[in-house]
């Protein structure tokens, strides 16, 4: 599997403290079959228009990464590590000429929106992101605390250029049963192109627990296309291959009468 989503980099957000942190988080990775691992520490959109600021920020994390591919060398000699970074899309226009600020230093850059919540005219900020030549992911659209009321929001997103990322442990039920609600949602539609851990090198990683819980809905297929051949596309600047949608689990009462 190859995983782009998730905050390995000693020292430089709220993932892994130290180096022994990142150790132990790259050793759960492996055991739980990821073999090219793609971290994205945290930055905010903001930054970006402030040069000065951002360089020193990003110096610290070419530190943090470099530390990583030691760590990996030393220990996991077999696993591939590249780096990209989280972006928090507090603005709707952010400066992305920085290949560190892409993932992988492709055209593809990893986003979040600022507190957990969807934000008004985010379409619109997704098309400017699109517009400047790159493509936008937005990361995690099932655990937004407004999600709910603004499913179809998803679908706008993705008309205006954005791919979709869901996290492993929310098809798990890690982040509570509205995300999961939503996560197999997003499936069930076809809206997701990519399923990434999130993990922040402690506690639970549900890679192996979702991967479980996919095939268990015969969602093979699927699984394989989002974590294996559109994250190998990514990284060759590839748009991703349409994902097929996952069958419901199991239809309601009315759905099963109007069948």
């Amino acid at each position: 599997m190859l995983d782009f989503h998730n905050h390995l980099m000693p020292g430089v957000d709220d993932g892994a403290s130290d180096e022994d942190e990142a150790r132990k988080g790259l050793a759960v990775m492996v055991e739980q079959g990821v073999l090219t691992i793609l971290t994205t520490p945290h930055v905010r959109a903001s930054l970006t228009l402030r040069p000065s600021e951002l360089e020193r920020y990003l110096g610290e994390i070419d530190q943090a990464y470099d530390s990583l591919t030691r760590i990996a060398r030393e220990n996991f000699p077999d696993v591939r590590i590249e780096r990209g970074v989280e972006i928090m899309l507090d603005i709707p226009a952010p400066h992305l000429g920085d290949p560190r600020l892409r993932l992988a230093g492709t055209s593809f850059a990893l986003f979040e929106f600022p507190f957990m919540s969807v934000p008004p005219h985010s379409t619109t900020a997704i098309r400017e992101v699109r517009t400047s030549g790159v493509i936008p992911v937005i990361a995690h659209p099932e655990r937004y605390s407004n999600m709910a009321s603004n499913f179809d929001l998803i679908m706008r997103w993705t008309d205006a250029g954005a791919m979709i990322q869901v996290n492993s442990g929310s098809l798990t039920g890690q982040y509570g049963s509205q995300a999961r609600t939503l996560a197999w949602r997003i499936l069930e539609q076809g809206w997701a192109h990519y399923l990434s851990s999130d993990y922040h090198s402690r506690g639970r990683c549900a890679i192996r627990e979702c991967a479980s819980a996919m095939r268990e809905r015969g969602a093979e297929a699927q699984l394989e296309a989002m974590t294996v051949t559109n994250p190998g596309r990514l990284l060759n600047s590839e748009l991703p291959l349409r994902v097929d949608p996952v069958e419901e689990a199991e239809p309601g009462f009315w759905k099963k009468v109007f069948r």
